[in-house]
């Protein structure tokens, strides 16, 4: 038994009608293979120039470790130096991830080094966002709480990206107050005795490479493993539909803070108890005894 998954379309030399067409409005992913291809920082942007132009830069690492207990959910592991994380990069497999870090506000002449696509979208233009990970780093399955549209397009390394749509939520464990799947189930190697439901989801993968960028529709789930060390960055369009705009206020100012509210008095019993209800209600949805 495998997950059924089938290859992301590829496309060179889009327009922007075209993919307004065939992919932006039916929401449907894309790997665009040359989008990039004249930027600066295709040819530049590596773990050395980045050494060189934010070294000293202080920036927070997650890990892959579930938040346990208290703990809230989205706390960084540590806090280092840009060039000691690069030198843990080098070294060999880590789970250290760097995690929406905005080139803006922290190395804002990098900025300078791409420029927003004419795809005929609206960019959020004050979040241009950072992404590394070491060889082996996994990011569990997830959608993004503000519902964005992504352009994820990747200048070092290698990643395997798996991607679901939302029709699909009801096969993939979803916990409950979050917009993750259960952190235990590894979208790499699934469980299928423990999380048969996984079998049932259709969904999408890519192995993401140098100067090829992914378009990730919004809500739409995503795992990504680094198969060496990437370095990536993430342009983002923002919902502007009126009832998206609810979703995502309720997403930041309802079910996060709930969330972390019951981490806070419950503790433990309150992410176990989340568990086991992502796993009732999926099977009952899967039609799984």
């Amino acid at each position: 038994m495998k997950l059924d998954l089938q290859d992301i379309p590829r496309v060179k030399g889009i327009s922007k009608e075209s993919f307004l067409k065939d992919y932006f409005r039916p929401q449907l992913p894309v790997v665009f293979e040359d989008l990039s291809a004249d930027w600066p920082a295709t040819q530049k942007w590596n773990f050395e120039y980045f050494r060189e132009k934010a070294g000293d830069i202080v920036v927070p690492l997650y890990d892959g470790k579930p938040a346990k207990g208290h703990q809230k959910s989205h706390g960084p592991a540590m806090k280092i130096k840009m060039r000691d994380y690069i030198d843990i990069l080098k070294k060999g497999p880590t789970d250290l991830r760097m995690f929406f870090f905005n080139l803006l506000q922290n190395v804002p002449e990098l900025v300078e080094d791409f420029r927003y696509p004419d795809l005929g979208v609206k960019f959020f233009k004050k979040l241009p966002v950072l992404f590394v990970g070491g060889e082996g780093g996994k990011v569990v399955m997830h959608y993004d709480m503000d519902l964005a549209n992504n352009f994820h397009f990747n200048f070092a390394g290698e990643k395997r990206v798996i991607l679901y749509p939302p029709e699909e939520t009801k096969y993939l464990y979803k916990v409950p107050y979050s917009i993750v799947s259960m952190e235990i189930i590894d979208m790499d190697k699934p469980d299928f005795d423990k999380y048969p439901a996984l079998a049932m989801a259709k969904g999408y993968e890519v192995t993401l490479k140098h100067g090829e960028a992914l378009y990730i529709p919004s809500q739409w789930w995503h795992f990504i493993k680094y198969e060496s060390p990437c370095l990536s960055l993430t342009l983002r369009s923002l919902p502007t539909s009126p009832k998206r705009i609810l979703e995502v206020l309720n997403n930041l100012l309802v079910v996060r803070n709930y969330d972390n509210l019951m981490r806070r008095l419950k503790g433990q019993e309150w992410i176990d108890h989340k568990n086991r209800m992502a796993i009732k209600n999926t099977h009952k949805n899967a039609g799984i005894d």
